[in-house]
């Protein structure tokens, strides 16, 4: 049963923006106790027991001591005080610590609004599903509007940069939109590292695909990814929602078709209690605020550099492919798509387009990019026999 000191607590920090959870971690209790206690008009009037804490009162002060130096693991502090002659229990002690928690800095999460366009939060999460009658790992991709809570997913076969970007940029392409800033966790796809005084360095492409957008990168401080914690609530939701009613599908493409239809008839209707409001409602006037699309869509492919051989065969990923003769020898660019779609270009131009294939079935071949060669072979020197005469 709460106390009246307890309720207290609860009004006070649930008015400076506490999460509800942390709340209720710092009380000892389940989050629904403390969403009933403020959905009273006022504190209960009955009195709760005083724990007895004759054991426990001369070692009191080394309790204080090792929670003001950050320590507050109650088995670390019961072997600490256990070593100084205490013999009563964990219980006790764990039910002196429990009202401090609240005070404390590292589980004390003020939640933050942003206005209307200003943010979007990104993250990545992981799970197994099963894919063509083939349980595997999948990766999802979860971007985040900070202020409707819309959000856009993206299931890929790896989390990598490439998705990394394809990921906002068909979240971008799903708001509408681009808000004005990106708030990403530091994986390398987005951070190379941070600089003293609060400085990042940010991965070249992304800063490339921020310029083009129009939004500034912005990066949550090493271990402090609550930060965007509304984009990791998000990752849970599809976890717990989405892929426990649908369980199997045929294909990526399909999941992710499968995905986009549940985020318009589920996600975007439900009601986050941060907000109590749909999130559909929010998104109409946050839709307003976003910034234009750029004309030309951002490359997110694959980027490699291969040397032509003078068969006219370029080797990507353990397959080789042809290209136009003239190149033979020659430094040429291959851009891999995610959907496996091969483009090769030298300087600017594309100079031929395949699809991945597999290595088991054979070189992939335009006849056409050959024509000159076999031209050149067939081309043999003739010469009169007449000089062989003197020798026979």
């Amino acid at each position: 049963m709460l106390s009246r000191e307890d309720y207290l607590m609860i009004q006070d920090q649930a008015t400076k923006g506490v999460y509800l959870k942390d709340i209720a971690h710092g009380l000892g209790v389940h989050p629904k106790t403390v969403r009933r206690a403020l959905s009273r008009s006022g504190p209960p009037s009955g009195r709760r027991r005083k724990p007895r804490y004759v054991k426990l009162k001369p070692y009191m002060a080394r309790v204080d001591a090792l929670l003001a130096d950050g320590v507050w693991n109650a088995t670390v502090i019961l072997r600490e005080i256990q070593a100084l002659g205490y013999t009563g229990g964990a219980t006790v002690l764990r039910g002196y610590i429990a009202p401090k928690r609240a005070l404390r800095p590292a589980r004390a999460t003020v939640r933050f609004e942003t206005p209307p366009g200003k943010q979007l939060q990104h993250d990545w999460g992981e799970l197994h599903t099963e894919i063509a009658g083939v349980r595997r790992k999948v990766f999802i991709a979860v971007n985040t509007l900070g202020y409707s809570r819309r959000f856009h997913a993206l299931a890929a076969p790896r989390m990598d940069a490439e998705h990394t970007y394809e990921s906002l940029v068909r979240a971008f392409e799903w708001f509408g939109g681009v808000p004005a800033e990106v708030l990403v966790d530091n994986q390398k796809a987005a951070v190379i590292r941070h600089r003293i005084g609060d400085t990042v360095q940010f991965n070249a492409r992304f800063v490339d695909l921020g310029g083009q957008y129009g939004f500034r990168p912005r990066a949550c401080r090493p271990y402090r990814a609550r930060t965007k914690g509304k984009v990791e609530r998000m990752v849970g939701y599809l976890k717990h929602h989405f892929f426990v009613r649908y369980r199997s599908f045929e294909s990526l493409s399909q999941l992710n078709r499968q995905l986009e239809r549940w985020l318009v008839e589920e996600a975007d209707r439900r009601v986050p209690s941060t907000v109590r409001e749909a999130v559909a409602r929010r998104f109409a006037r946050e839709r307003p605020h976003l910034g234009p699309l750029p004309r030309n869509r951002f490359d997110t492919s694959y980027r490699e550099t291969r040397h032509v051989g003078w068969d006219g065969y370029v080797d990507i990923r353990g397959n080789r492919y042809s290209i136009p003769g003239h190149l033979c020898g020659r430094m040429v660019a291959v851009r891999i798509d995610l959907d496996d779609g091969v483009r090769i270009y030298h300087g600017e131009q594309l100079v031929a387009h395949h699809r991945l294939c597999d290595p088991a079935r054979g070189w992939v071949t335009v006849p056409g990019h050959h024509a000159n060669l076999w031209h050149r072979t067939l081309q043999v020197e003739r010469r009169d026999l007449s000089v062989y005469e003197g020798v026979m």
